[in-house]
């Protein structure tokens, strides 16, 4: 034998199992291989090594005794394999029928899942998600079919502003799908707003009134064919609806004043577009027709007319007195329109005001009437004034703000954005308005005003010294266009830390760099740095 099989052989003998532990597994003859008994150690098997440790071990399994007698009982393979193709095999049981998983979409129980819908409506509303959420399982559909998830809708049809065959073609198509959806979705709709519908608006609107006895608002704009029937029908058959916008929208007078008037004393908001015909509105309104109305603005439309609004104030507080403040405050807005107020008269007596009005807004970007007198007819006994806006009002000035009868103004805005009366305007005077209110104030609004510069710095001193030596409520100031210097700012920042809007735009009396918008409390408080670390000369 060659000497490299010899070695081969005594390394097969000395590795190799004796030839009497044939009937002993593999394991229990390396067990006593390496540790022996009565040699001290004893073999602790791990996940992938072997220990041999000092000290009796543990008393081996019985699972593994019986193992290895079993292994020794068993026949050799080929004669397990003969036995088993000579037994006769069993008939298989057929399989149990499964269908196919439903998914954790139907395992959300539906009170739940009502709940998630309910959240994702109330931010983005019901259209798309609940129409695509239909679509997905039965258990989502029944969830989305809920009328309790379609209490504000906005309808309108695909191809709106394109040709007008085109438009009549996709209103129709729409309105085939609401003959369905309305009677099985809408029953509980409170908000409703039609979208440029031209020639399909009465049937809506029919629909409407059979299918949503809940509703209590309804918007149409860009909306053609409003007729006084339709109206009058909708107000009969909606009980509960308080709320109308008609803004931009072809309305005879007609219609709207049949629908005051069937409406009356349930009538709450109301949103106009000035035209010709809005007198005969607001006659209906100075009629008492709607004792109860909290909400009133009347707005341009694209097409301006020039002939201002005469506005009774006298009899439109006597038609509309809100003499009981209800959760919703009563607001005046007549936004980006030139009017002017009727001429009271020697033989006039003062009207009774508006005693829960809280917002009044007069803004405009045009020609402004609205003088000190005309203010003081209409805030007469309106002591509870919050917002007052008179963005544009150039013949307002700070004795006429300063005598009105409100004590806790929090927004004021005076700002003038193109106007072409800023010569005429009072160089002094503004300490009146922040003194009176500068523990209540939290926005103001200067921009475009020529108050001198220790004018300024006198009103602006009044929020370093609020009474109690509590910090003043001041958040938003627009200085925009002004003569504040840099002393003055850094003061308003340090008196005010709730400061999280400040405009300095165009402030010529600015050192350069810092004549932007900030915004946040960041930007503020860089501001202040840069004021007080940075140079003073302006550019």
């Amino acid at each position: 034998m060659a000497p490299g099989g010899a070695r081969r052989a005594r390394r097969r003998v000395r590795g190799a199992p004796p030839a009497g532990a044939g009937a002993r597994s593999a394991e229990d003859w390396w067990w006593d291989r390496l540790a022996p008994r009565g040699s001290g150690y004893h073999l602790l098997q791990s996940d992938s090594m072997l220990l041999v440790l000092p000290g009796p071990g543990p008393v081996r399994a019985r699972a593994h005794r019986r193992a290895a007698r079993r292994a020794q009982r068993l026949p050799p393979p080929g004669a397990r394999a003969a036995a088993a193709k000579a037994r006769p095999r069993p008939a298989a049981a057929p399989a149990p029928q499964q269908g196919p998983d439903p998914g954790w979409g139907d395992r959300i129980p539906l009170e739940i899942l009502l709940q998630i819908f309910g959240l994702l409506v109330a931010a983005d509303g019901p259209m798309p998600f609940l129409g695509r959420a239909a679509r997905v399982c039965r258990r989502w559909h029944e969830a989305a079919s809920q009328p309790a998830l379609w209490h504000t809708v906005t309808l309108s049809p695909p191809l709106a502003g394109r040709s007008t065959k085109g438009g009549a073609k996709a209103e129709k198509k729409l309105l085939a799908s609401l003959e369905w959806l309305m009677p099985s979705r809408f029953s509980q709709l409170q908000k409703l707003t039609l979208i440029h519908w031209k020639s399909q608006l009465h049937p809506v609107l029919k629909l409407v009134s059979e299918s949503c006895p809940r509703l209590t608002f309804l918007k149409l704009s860009d909306c053609h064919g409003v007729t006084p029937d339709t109206l009058t029908m909708l107000a009969r058959a909606c009980p509960q609806l308080h709320s109308l916008d008609v803004q931009h929208s072809m309305v005879e007078s007609t219609a709207v004043v049949s629908f005051l008037e069937e409406v009356g004393p349930r009538m709450r908001k109301l949103w106009l577009t000035y035209s010709p015909q809005t007198a005969a509105i607001l006659g209906a309104l100075l009629g008492s027709c709607c004792p109860q109305l909290q909400v009133l603005e009347v707005s341009t439309g694209i097409s301006r007319y020039s002939t201002p609004l005469q506005l009774p104030v006298e009899a439109l507080q006597k038609g509309c007195p809100q003499l009981q403040p209800g959760p919703c405050p009563q607001v005046l807005r007549l936004l980006n329109l030139m009017w002017l107020p009727k001429p009271s008269g020697r033989a006039v007596t003062p009207g009774p005001g508006f005693p829960s009005l809280q917002e009044l807004c007069l803004a405009g970007s045009t020609c402004s009437f609205v003088s000190d007198e005309a203010l003081s007819r209409l805030l007469r006994g309106s002591p509870n004034l919050r917002l007052l806006d008179l963005r544009g009002c150039a013949r307002i000035t700070p004795v006429g703000l300063h005598d009105l009868p409100c004590q806790e103004l929090q927004q004021l805005h005076l700002g003038l954005y193109g106007t072409s009366d800023r010569l005429t305007l009072a160089k002094e005077g503004s300490p009146l308005l922040t003194w009176k209110w500068c523990h209540t104030l939290r926005e103001l609004d200067l921009s475009g005003q020529g108050f001198s510069e220790k004018d300024l710095e006198q009103a602006l001193a009044a929020f370093s010294g609020t009474p109690g030596g509590s910090h003043p409520a001041l958040c938003s100031l627009n200085l925009r266009g002004t003569r504040v210097t840099a002393s003055t700012v850094s003061s308003v920042i340090s008196s005010c830390p709730g400061l999280l809007y400040l405009n300095l735009e165009s402030c010529r009396c600015l050192p350069r760099g810092l004549k932007r918008a900030y915004r946040g409390l960041e930007e503020v408080q860089w501001c202040l740095e840069q004021l007080l670390t940075g140079p003073a000369s302006a550019s």
